[in-house]
C-alpha cells in the first residue's frame, strides 16, 4: 500500500484454495554455486536435465536474464539430444510455446523442458500433469541501473529510508511468488519448485522471501529426498541416478 501512497486502506488477505503442504515441496540445493560465480548457469541447466529426464519433461525453468536464458537453454539441447524437446522463449511465439508444453509428452511427442524469463513468471497457466518440476533460477532482483528502479531507490535514499529493504527486497518477494505460482493451478496439480539461489537460506533477507512464499513442505536432505518427493508427486517409478 505504502508505494501507491494508500495510508488507510482497508485490507483483506484471503487465504488460498490449495493445500500447499500435500500439493508442492520446495528445495534449495545446497552447496550450489552463487549467482555471481561463472558457473551458476551450468549448475542451473544440470539440475534442470536431471529432474528432467526423471520427469521425462514436464520441467519448467524460468530465468532472470536472457543470457542465462540462451545459456540454459542451449546447454539442456545439446545434452538432451532429441531426448526430449527443449523450448525456449524467443523460439516460438509465447502462446505456441505454451501450447506445446501443455500437450508434453501426449499423441506420441517428445515430453518437454521450457525455458523462459521475463514475462512468463507471471500469466503462465499449465494445469495437470504437463509441469512436475519448476527450477527457478535466481531471485528476481530488479536491476539496480534500470531508469525506473534507479529512480525510485534514489527518493527512498534521499529521503532516509531503505531501498534495499523497502522496495527491492519486496518487489522480488512479489516476484518469487508469482513465478512459485506456475507451478499450482488447480486443487489436483502436484510438483516441486527448486530455488537455484542459496541467497535464500544464507542471507538475512532470505527468511523473508522464503516466508513470502505458499507454505509448501520444504526438501532437506540433497538429491535422494527430492528424488522420492518427485516419484510421489508424478505418481510411477523413477530411476535412482
Amino acid at each position: 500500500t505504502e508505494p501507491c501512497g494508500l495510508q488507510d486502506a482497508a485490507i483483506l488477505r484471503v487465504d488460498s484454495p490449495f493445500d500447499y503442504e500435500q500439493q508442492a515441496a520446495l528445495y534449495v540445493p545446497q552447496p550450489f554455486a552463487k549467482p555471481s560465480d561463472p558457473g551458476h548457469t551450468e549448475a542451473v541447466a544440470r539440475l534442470a536435465l536431471r529432474g528432467a529426464v526423471q520427469l521425462q519433461g514436464r520441467t519448467m525453468v524460468l530465468t532472470t536474464t536472457l543470457r542465462a536464458l540462451r545459456g540454459i537453454g542451449e546447454w539442456l539441447a545439446r545434452e538432451l539430444d532429441g531426448q526430449l524437446d527443449v523450448l525456449v522463449q524467443g523460439q516460438w511465439p509465447k502462446r505456441r510455446l505454451i501450447e506445446r508444453f501443455r500437450e508434453g509428452a501426449s499423441h506420441g511427442q517428445r515430453g518437454c523442458v521450457l525455458v523462459a524469463s521475463a514475462s512468463f513468471w507471471e500469466g503462465v497457466d499449465v494445469p495437470g500433469r504437463a509441469l512436475r518440476g519448476l527450477v527457478l533460477g535466481k531471485i528476481p532482483f530488479r536491476v539496480p541501473s534500470e531508469p525506473v528502479t534507479a529512480a525510485q531507490c534514489e527518493a527512498i535514499d534521499g529521503a532516509g529510508g531503505d531501498s534495499f529493504g523497502e522496495y527491492m527486497v519486496p518487489h522480488a518477494a512479489l516476484r518469487l511468488k508469482q513465478g512459485f505460482g506456475r507451478l499450482i493451478r488447480t486443487a489436483t496439480d502436484r510438483g516441486v519448485v527448486v530455488i537455484c539461489d542459496p541467497r535464500v537460506v544464507r542471507k538475512s533477507y532470505g527468511r523473508a522471501l522464503l516466508a513470502g512464499l505458499p507454505p509448501a513442505k520444504r526438501i532437506e536432505g540433497g538429491w535422494p529426498v527430492l528424488l522420492e518427493q518427485l516419484r510421489v508427486f508424478y505418481g510411477t517409478t523413477l530411476s535412482t541416478t
